[in-house]
């Protein structure tokens, strides 16, 4: 079964039973998948509008790009030739779409989102793990050498205290990178373990100070992401890198007990506010956060 309740999968939208089959790698033939995407409540949802603007873009992506095989769609490709021509620079994405306004996060989301969608070998790809290889820091009072200033507004990416959220999205979008490119780059692998280091330091989640949570989201539950940092993001990264053993993490496993609903289930408690931005499933108990949160890779 793929889920401990045993809710039956006739039940779930088809875009989580493709989500599904994707990560046991199930084979299905063109046909199946198209039909799955055809019949998608939630692929209707996250397809029937657009605007012509960054963050409509940027939002509208990182919704798509949960979803397996939806690049095949025109709306998908549509979405992504805008990111490319609008949010993508030389050196990186930046949700202005200029080279001075680039911050960790919004390059992070966008690097992930491209990957999952088939545009892994990209220029677009490469230029942002470019500019994560050289310019993002995981540890306090060390200087980066990017000079533009947007890292220095929306409370400073990279102070002598660098911005939580954003070393949190940069090691959740290299851990998908590498999880997508079989590991092969050990540049991306030092990285990884340099921001988890950082990470662990604080229980994924605690400031140093005074254990409260280090952001303002960081506890919620949210699918999909968005640029900030939540407790989803959080799980992810230790079910990708086989966390759950380490003593670090006894916090985030307790505040994961006390967040079920009943047993092996969640709820989204937090719904960010973008008219881009399309939030998966009800507000009740999410079928798509007990697949991701209670499936076999948790510590549950």
């Amino acid at each position: 079964m793929f889920m401990k309740n045993n809710r039956k999968r006739e039940d779930m939208d088809s875009a989580l039973k493709l989500r599904m089959y994707y990560d046991t790698q199930t084979e299905l033939s063109d046909d199946e998948i198209d039909n799955l995407l055809f019949e998608s409540i939630i692929v209707k949802r996250i397809t029937q509008d657009w605007e012509a603007n960054n963050l409509f873009n940027i939002f509208r992506i990182i919704c798509l790009a949960e979803i397996p095989y939806i690049e095949r769609l025109k709306y998908t490709q549509k979405v992504i030739t805008y990111i490319k021509d609008n949010v993508s620079t030389d050196y990186g994405f930046s949700y202005t779409g200029e080279v001075k306004m680039i911050v960790p996060c919004y390059n992070a989301l966008l690097l992930e989102a491209f990957v999952r969608l088939g545009q892994i070998e990209s220029e677009e790809v490469q230029k942002a793990l470019n500019w994560i290889k050289n310019y993002q820091i995981f540890s306090r009072n060390t200087r980066t050498s990017w000079t533009y200033e947007g890292i220095c507004k929306h409370g400073g990416c990279m102070k002598a205290t660098p911005c939580y959220i954003g070393i949190g999205k940069t090691v959740r979008a290299l851990v998908t990178y590498s999880k997508y490119t079989a590991h092969q780059d050990q540049e991306v692998e030092s990285l990884i373990n340099q921001g988890l280091a950082y990470m662990l330091k604080h229980s994924m989640f605690q400031r140093l100070s005074n254990g409260c949570p280090i952001s303002a989201h960081i506890t919620d539950i949210m699918f999909p992401q968005a640029y900030m940092l939540s407790l989803t993001d959080l799980v992810y990264i230790a079910n990708e890198r086989g966390l759950w053993d380490k003593s670090e993490l006894t916090s985030l496993k307790e505040l994961i007990e006390e967040k079920s609903v009943q047993e092996n289930e969640w709820k989204v408690d937090y719904i960010y506010g973008h008219r881009g931005y399309k939030f998966f499933g009800s507000k009740e108990s999410s079928q798509w956060l007990s697949y991701l949160m209670a499936s076999d890779r948790l510590f549950l």
